[in-house]
């Protein structure tokens, strides 16, 4: 498993009965987790006070409760990067540091490069990912099917000091647009997703993964450049395994190019336990093998 070790302004300090306690900066969270099947333990005294904590409906999604003041939008910061954060339904922040060590492998691979890399970021979110690879050179073009996690993004660009930096930020369904830049010709030297279970696109398009990736993932593997530098894709879907994610990756996308195909779980590691709570999995391709061996990618 690859964990971030580094992320000093996130702690997951412990995890018990179906729920974590992090620390977001100085903010605290307890929110639920379904991997958490197991009790007790519960001594750190901050458990009992958190700022905010966040209970599921059984109708399905849930709410907040705030014991503590808890400012509207706060910043953290990792490597340089500055993330706003914010209460959101469904238990999110906006932000997913687990994903700092897939950030970490994006820049080893760019700033290894010979060449400025143009990287093509689908399902973008709030655009961890993007500021990571505007961060170590490359243009990014940052695709997501939700006008506000576009406009976060472009926030936390601005007060991560990248606004000028090469990026095209565009709200579309990432598969009409896969489509389109296929018709258009246009290629790219690296491209990332990391696609929701389930989802609707800007015109209410429906997307599910199991019906709609091998499709994605094909066309995106025609978008790559024949000297593409590399390929991500991120699942946090139970239901899809890693094995099957890597062959998909492999035939559907890699096929005669070269390079490396791996597949791990990333994961938290829980400060109060000997633990690491896993975070979904990543199907990473990389051309040149030598990239994926620095520290600063893999710990």
């Amino acid at each position: 498993m690859r964990q971030v070790t580094d992320f000093d302004a996130f702690e997951l300090i412990d995890a018990s009965d179906g729920e974590r306690l992090e620390r977001w900066g100085d903010i605290l969270l307890i929110r639920p987790d379904p991997q958490v099947i197991w009790s007790g333990g519960r001594e750190d005294p901050r458990w009992q006070q958190p700022h905010a904590v966040y209970h599921r409906s059984s109708n399905g999604g849930g709410a907040w409760e705030r014991r503590r003041n808890v400012p509207d939008v706060w910043e953290i910061g990792y490597r340089g990067l500055t993330f706003r954060l914010k209460p959101m339904g469904f238990k999110h922040t906006g932000l997913f540091p687990e994903q700092a060590v897939n950030w970490n492998l994006l820049q080893t691979c760019i700033r290894s490069s010979a060449r400025p890399l143009r990287v093509l970021n689908l399902f973008a979110y709030t655009g961890g990912a993007t500021l990571a690879c505007l961060q170590a050179g490359a243009s990014v073009t940052h695709v997501d099917a939700a006008k506000g996690m576009v406009q976060w993004a472009k926030e936390n660009a601005a007060v991560s000091g990248l606004a000028d930096r090469p990026v095209r930020w565009l709200v579309d369904d990432c598969l009409k647009f896969v489509r389109r830049e296929l018709r258009r010709g246009n290629r790219y030297d690296g491209i990332l997703m990391d696609p929701p279970s389930y989802g609707r696109g800007p015109n209410g398009e429906v997307w599910k993964l199991e019906a709609q990736l091998a499709e994605l993932l094909t066309a995106a593997g025609q978008l790559l450049r024949d000297d593409a530098a590399f390929f991500l894709l991120n699942s946090y879907t139970t239901g899809l395994s890693p094995a099957i994610l890597n062959y998909m990756v492999q035939t559907l996308v890699v096929g005669a190019r070269g390079g490396s195909v791996a597949t791990d779980e990333i994961g938290l590691p829980v400060t109060r336990r000997p633990l690491s709570l896993p975070c979904g999995s990543t199907t990473y391709w990389i051309r040149e093998s030598t990239w994926i061996t620095s520290s600063n990618s893999i710990t």
